[in-house]
């Protein structure tokens, strides 16, 4: 009888034990969620952010080369350099007698489920 009471004390013990490792992979899973979470939100922030200054330097390039060729029209810019998946990127240059150009850069990029547009005016000044 004292064999059997001992075996289901270490049944217990067992049990205790694997309920506190199945809890504390449930907190785990769920902090590593977050962490995923957040590492993909940083990510396509800094893949706009990129996108946005990549766009602004083309856009100041053809502004002082006057590449007449490039005002009043949307230009969607290639991203094969800059190895950014499931993203695109498009400028307006529009350039009026007597004022500073203006630059509407037009931004998309995704990381999992999370989708970032950004779609903003600029002025571009002489440098």
């Amino acid at each position: 009888m004292k064999k059997a009471r001992q075996n289901g004390f270490v049944m217990l013990m067992v049990m205790a034990a694997l309920i506190l490792i199945g809890f504390e992979m449930f907190v785990l899973a769920r902090s590593s969620n977050t962490i995923v979470f957040q590492t993909n939100s940083a990510y396509v922030e800094s893949c706009e952010q990129n996108l946005v200054a990549s766009a602004l330097a083309w856009a100041k390039k053809n502004i002082e080369n006057e590449n007449q060729t490039s005002f009043n029209k949307t230009i969607e810019l290639s991203l094969a350099d800059m190895n950014i998946q499931r993203a695109a990127l498009s400028v307006f240059v529009q350039r009026a007698e007597n004022k500073p150009a203006e630059v509407q850069i037009t931004t998309s990029c995704s990381r999992g489920r999370q989708n970032l547009r950004h779609k903003k005016k600029y002025g571009i000044g002489p440098s």
